[in-house]
C-alpha cells in the first residue's frame, strides 16, 4: 500500500486541512478534511496520523508513506519529538505502524506530493466557506 499525506496551513497557525491519497491492489482513495485553525507541523502530523487510521481497516502487510514534512519523517524515524504539542500525534504514529510486518516513511519534495496538497488545500478552502 501507498500513501501520499500531506498537511497545510494558510497562515502559520491559520485555516488548516489534510489531503491523504491511498492506493493498494483494488484501493483508491483521495481525503480531504478541514482542520481548523493549527499549525502546519502539527497539521502534517494530523495528515500522517489519519492517513494510517484509514489505511489500516484495509489490513495491509506493508504501508509506504510518503511526506512532504521534513519534521514530521523525522520525528517518526527516530520515535521522537522536541515540541510536546506534537507528542500524542506521534504516539497515536508509532500505535497504528507497530503492528505493520513492514512500514517505510520517506520525505519526498512538495512538487511529489502534489495530489495531496491540492487536496489538503481544498480542506482549507471547505474551511473557510463555513
Amino acid at each position: 500500500m501507498e500513501i501520499y499525506a500531506d498537511g497545510a496551513s494558510a497562515g502559520n497557525p491559520g485555516p488548516s486541512g489534510i489531503g491523504i491519497v491511498i492506493t493498494a491492489d483494488g484501493v483508491h482513495e483521495q481525503i480531504s478534511i478541514p482542520l481548523g485553525i493549527l499549525s502546519n507541523h502539527e497539521a502534517e502530523f494530523i495528515a500522517i496520523k489519519t492517513a494510517l487510521a484509514k489505511a489500516i481497516p484495509y489490513n495491509p502487510s506493508f504501508i509506504r508513506l510518503y511526506s512532504d514534512s521534513k519534521v514530521a519523517v523525522d520525528a517518526i524515524e527516530k520515535r521522537y519529538v522536541k515540541n510536546p504539542l506534537f507528542q500524542p500525534h506521534l504516539d497515536a504514529i508509532l500505535h497504528f505502524i507497530e503492528p505493520l510486518d513492514l512500514f517505510f516513511i520517506q520525505w519526498i519534495p512538495s512538487a511529489s506530493n502534489k495530489k495531496a496538497d491540492d487536496l489538503a488545500r481544498q480542506a482549507i478552502h471547505k474551511y473557510k466557506k463555513n
